[in-house]
């Protein structure tokens, strides 16, 4: 049955038969009329008319079934608390310095945070890139789970933590974080080349929060010379330089601050960007993240 607004195929094929019927049997061969060609064209019009309108023009929407324009990734945070003196170290750093290369794990953003830990220091081999602080933060985590300290252990988004080098319970783990709710954080860079911070949209039922700022540099190796990784060069994951409290979201879920970023010397400012973290207090649970690279000055970065 022919609907409405549409040609029958028997219109159609009777136009065909009209089209290709023989004109001039005595010279063997066959002619066309004019008149047929005419009926046809007008037949086929409807047929050409829908399939233009069903081809997508520049401007004119998404494709049907790809659910419309590209939501931004979710961020999500991993901390690596690593030594240079500890041998099951670097395959955790090279797990978590490749997922954030590749950004593997889909709709999701994986932001590095490499902390090096002092207490390995003290068995021959002292890590350049370790910090007490890196040692305190590691401990207040393991107070909330419940655990000792050990590396690698990396800390998701402050609610989940696993071995470092678990590549497929790493990426499992980080995709379960990225369903939790989040505030929006937008970092940018002033004209004086300080860091602007701002703060919204804090997710329903949020304990009392901090926000942090983390400066990491992507790129450092080491060539260890003592301890359990004598001989070997260290590539490491983005290592955390510096790690400061900036103040507290304000009760109405807002937090807005500008903020210096001296960089110490040695520090190569194209691989250097800041890590901004909102992070409750009692629980460590991070509830929203935003990382912006230092060079070239100027940009933007939101979560």
């Amino acid at each position: 049955m022919a609907r409405p607004g549409l040609v029958s195929g028997s219109t159609v094929s009777a136009a065909v038969a009209g089209f290709f019927a023989p004109r001039c049997p005595q010279h063997g061969r066959l002619t066309f009329s004019l008149s047929a060609m005419h009926r046809i064209l007008l037949a086929l019009l409807p047929f050409l008319t829908a399939a233009s309108a069903a081809v997508p023009r520049p401007g004119s929407g998404p494709l049907p079934g790809t659910g419309g324009a590209p939501t931004a990734p979710v961020a999500v945070v991993v901390e690596l608390f690593t030594s240079e003196g500890c041998s099951s170290c670097p395959a955790a750093d090279a797990a978590l310095r490749e997922l954030e290369m590749a950004q593997s794990v889909s709709g999701v953003e994986v932001i590095a945070l490499g902390q090096h830990v002092d207490y390995w220091n003290r068995l021959g081999w002292k890590d350049p890139f370790s910090s007490p602080a890196f040692t305190q933060r590691q401990r207040t985590y393991a107070e909330g789970f419940g655990t000792g300290s050990y590396t690698p252990q990396a800390v998701v988004n402050g609610r989940y933590e696993l071995v470092g080098s678990r590549r497929q319970a790493l990426a499992e783990t980080i995709a379960k974080a990225a369903k939790a709710p989040r505030a929006t954080v937008r970092l940018t860079r002033t004209a004086a080349g300080e860091l602007a911070v701002h703060i919204t949209d804090l997710p329903a039922g949020t304990a009392p929060t901090e926000v942090a700022l983390a400066l990491t540099e992507t790129g450092l190796s080491s060539q260890v010379g003592r301890g359990e990784n004598a001989g070997r060069l260290l590539r490491h994951a983005a290592v955390v330089r510096e790690l400061r409290t900036l103040g507290s979201v304000a009760p109405d879920g807002t937090f807005s601050a500008t903020v210096p970023l001296p960089l110490a010397p040695g520090w190569k400012t194209p691989n250097l960007r800041a890590v901004v973290l909102v992070q409750e207090k009692a629980s460590r649970h991070i509830v929203g993240v935003a990382a912006l690279p230092l060079s070239p000055p100027g940009g933007a970065g939101r979560n």
